[in-house]
C-alpha cells in the first residue's frame, strides 16, 4: 500500500477512535503509576523456569483498558498481553501490551510503557507509547506522529541518519538473540557509533523523536510491536522485519530513521 493510499486510509478511522486510544493510556495510567515503586511483587509467567514477570499493574491496567472498549466499543476485537482474545465483529481491533518494560517497572526505572494499537482489517493504523513516569505520550498515524506531554502536542520527525557509523543503536538485551543473532548484532555494534540497552518499547519513541536512530529486536509478540509501526513510520521512519519485509511471525523486527539505514542493517541481520 502506498503513503497516499494509507494516508487515505487512516482518514476513514473515526476521530473519536483516536480520543477513545487517548483514553485508554489514561485509564491505564491510572492502574500503573500508583503502583510503580512501592516494592509490588511480580509474578512468574514461565511455568518452564525462565523469568518472565507480571505484576498486579500489568492486570489492572488491561483490566481497566478492556473495559472502557467493552462500554464504549463492543464491535471492536482485542488482543491483550493479559487476558484471552476477543475476537471483532467487523474491520476494527485494539492490541494491549498494558506493561511494555515489566523488568524496568519492577526495578524501579522509569522507561517502561503501555502500548496501545488500533488494526483496522489487521493493518496497525494507529499507536500510542505511552511513557506514564515520565508524562510522556507518543501517537502515531500513517498522517504523522507527536509527543503529547502536559496537553501540548509537538510533532515528531525522525534523525534521518543514514549510515551505522552515524547511528546511535538500541535493543532491549543482546543476549535474548540466538547465537547467529548475536554475531550478526555483534557486526552492527561494532560498526555503530553507539549503542544503549534497556529500554524496551521506550527506544522505538526516542527513534520516532530522533535522539535513537535504529532499534533491533527479536522475539516481539504482536502485542510488542503493534503500537510501535504507526508511531515509528509516523514520524519519517522505516519499520520492516530482518530480511527486507513485513514478516513479523519470529518477532525479528528492525526500526530505522531513514531507509538507507533499514537497509544497512538488512544487509548484516538477514544473514542469522
Amino acid at each position: 500500500m502506498t503513503r497516499a493510499l494509507l494516508l487515505r486510509h487512516v482518514a476513514e478511522v473515526p476521530s473519536a477512535l483516536q480520543s477513545l486510544a487517548e483514553r485508554l493510556a489514561a485509564v491505564a495510567r491510572a492502574e500503573t503509576l500508583p503502583r510503580w515503586r512501592t516494592g509490588l511483587e511480580a509474578d512468574n509467567k514461565d511455568s518452564e523456569g525462565s523469568w518472565d514477570p507480571v505484576t498486579e499493574a500489568d492486570r489492572g491496567s488491561e483490566r481497566a483498558m478492556r473495559t472502557l472498549l467493552e462500554a464504549e466499543e463492543p464491535s471492536h476485537g482485542v488482543d491483550g498481553e493479559e487476558f484471552p482474545s476477543r475476537p471483532a465483529q467487523g474491520r476494527f481491533r485494539w492490541s494491549l501490551d498494558p506493561i511494555d518494560g515489566t523488568r524496568a517497572f519492577v526495578c524501579g526505572f522509569p522507561t517502561w510503557t503501555t502500548l496501545i494499537a488500533l488494526l483496522d482489517d489487521d493493518r496497525p493504523v494507529l499507536g500510542i507509547i505511552d511513557a506514564p513516569a515520565l508524562d510522556e505520550l507518543y501517537l502515531g498515524t500513517p498522517g504523522g506522529s507527536a509527543l503529547i506531554q502536559a496537553a501540548h502536542r509537538v510533532p515528531l520527525q525522525s534523525s534521518g541518519c543514514l549510515t551505522l557509523p552515524q547511528a546511535r543503536v538500541s535493543t532491549t538485551d543482546p543476549f535474548l538473540f540466538d547465537a547467529a543473532g548475536q554475531e550478526a548484532f555483534g557486526q552492527v555494534r561494532a560498526a555503530a557509533r553507539t549503542i544503549r540497552y534497556g529500554f524496551d518499547a521506550y527506544a522505538y519513541a526516542r527513534l520516532a523523536a530522533g535522539s535513537i536512530d535504529l532499534v533491533i529486536e527479536s522475539g516481539l509478540k504482536t502485542y510488542d510491536y503493534h503500537a510501535l509501526i504507526p508511531v515509528v513510520r509516523g514520524a519519517g521512519g522505516t519499520f520492516g522485519d530482518w530480511y527486507g519485509g513485513e514478516d513479523y511471525r519470529d518477532g525479528k523486527v528492525i526500526a530505522a530513521a531513514s531507509r538507507k539505514l533499514y537497509d544497512a542493517a538488512v544487509e548484516i541481520m538477514s544473514a542469522a
